[in-house]
């Protein structure tokens, strides 16, 4: 237990029960402890596993990389090989106007990267956000979360910050033409993965439209295949003016990134230059680990495999102390009817070899975000723990 000591000592906690559970290794779908056991993992570290653990080429691309250069420039200067195939693949893979990539280190540099974009482009100084949302930890991606409780004791944040109600259309007209963009999670993470409906996001790209505001789409958790689509965006119909990734494009390395037209990010390259500046942003390890996971993730056929693994889920679900079930694809969050009752299921699901987690915002909602490797057996095999452990507590 020396390593589960040193970690309570020395390294700084985020909660106040953190499990300090051992890790040895992990492959696939499953995580190993230092105990001798095996966990299936139903969280892929936060959606951030899109192919799972130790994926071999991803570990393949990271070493070839390693072998021949690390960090070499601060961002945007030289061209090197990894950062800009990532780049020519995603505009390859999205639709029109989205041309362009900044790389970054996170997803919530990435939204304080967009913010600062629209911004500049649009010249206004509003921004709109919508209750309940979550866009990160920095203090640009935390003044535009929508949680007061997770907010109050970090202020002053950013100025000039308004909140309306996801799918909620009335809300629409306080999108004027002061707002210089709209942010806005494609499905709403932290809250309990809350899909748009009626259209919304049709209606509020029109909105935008209307007024000349950017929409901005976070699509942190969501993008890279989670819902079937490689963005959640594509199931409704529209395209945003800057789109936000991370989480799941890094296979498990840290990064994020934003996209937009050549137009619209050209505006970070003068007056003044240096508009947006990162040092690791781009870095050539982490772009050959993101090159390998996207190209891996388009041409696989694991996208197509989601929905069927998505019904499954629902299918196996099903029990008296599970009231509903929101999400799309492989986020999915299952309402437990309390947050206390959601940790001791969490709990003992852990003591039974399976690793689920909770909603940040809505404690009572059980998070299932697995790797899109996972397959049907395994899901059958972590559901029927979750059975078990309902029926007996």
């Amino acid at each position: 237990m020396e390593l589960q000591k040193d970690f309570f000592s020395y390294q700084a906690q985020t909660t106040q029960f953190a499990a300090g559970f051992e890790v040895e290794k992990a492959e696939g779908s499953y995580i190993f402890g230092t105990d001798g056991k095996r966990y299936l993992d139903f969280v892929a570290g936060v959606s951030a596993n899109t192919l799972g653990h130790s994926h071999p080429k991803i570990v393949n691309a990271i070493k070839e990389q390693a072998e021949k250069y690390l960090h070499v420039m601060v961002y945007g200067e030289y061209a090197q090989d990894k950062p800009v195939a990532l780049c020519r693949l995603l505009a390859e893979a999205t639709p029109d106007p989205l041309e362009v990539t900044y790389l970054v280190n996170s997803g919530a540099e990435a939204i304080d990267g967009s913010l600062k974009l629209a911004k500049r482009y649009t010249g206004r100084e509003e921004i709109i956000s919508f209750k309940d949302s979550y866009h990160g930890n920095t203090h640009g991606a935390l003044s535009v979360s929508g949680n007061e409780y997770h907010k109050r004791e970090f202020r002053p944040l950013l100025p000039m910050v308004s909140f309306i109600e996801f799918n909620n259309e009335d809300d629409l007209d306080k999108i004027t033409e002061k707002t210089a963009c709209v942010i806005l999670e494609t499905i709403q993470g932290a809250a309990g993965f809350l899909v748009p409906q009626n259209d919304y996001l049709k209606k509020l790209k029109k909105r935008c439209e209307e007024v000349g505001a950017l929409l901005i789409l976070d699509e942190i958790q969501p993008g890279f295949g989670r819902t079937g689509k490689l963005f959640s965006f594509e199931h409704y119909g529209i395209v945003p003016d800057i789109l936000v990734m991370g989480k799941g494009m890094g296979g498990g390395v840290p990064v994020g990134a934003f996209m937009s037209s050549k137009e619209i990010m050209n505006s970070l390259s003068h007056s003044p230059k240096l508009g947006h500046i990162t040092t690791f942003g781009g870095n050539p390890l982490i772009a050959a680990s993101s090159y390998a996971t996207l190209k891996e993730i388009l041409e696989s056929g694991l996208m197509n495999e989601v929905d069927r693994k998505e019904e499954l889920f629902r299918e196996l679900l099903v029990h008296p102390k599970i009231s509903n079930i929101n999400g799309r694809g492989l986020m999915l969050a299952v309402n437990l009817g309390s947050p206390e009752y959601t940790l001791k299921v969490a709990q003992k699901c852990m003591e039974k070899g399976l690793v689920v987690f909770w909603q940040l915002y809505r404690n009572e909602y059980l998070r299932i975000s697995p790797p899109l490797t996972i397959s049907l057996e395994e899901i059958k095999e972590g559901c029927q723990i979750i059975l078990e452990v309902l029926n007996e507590n």
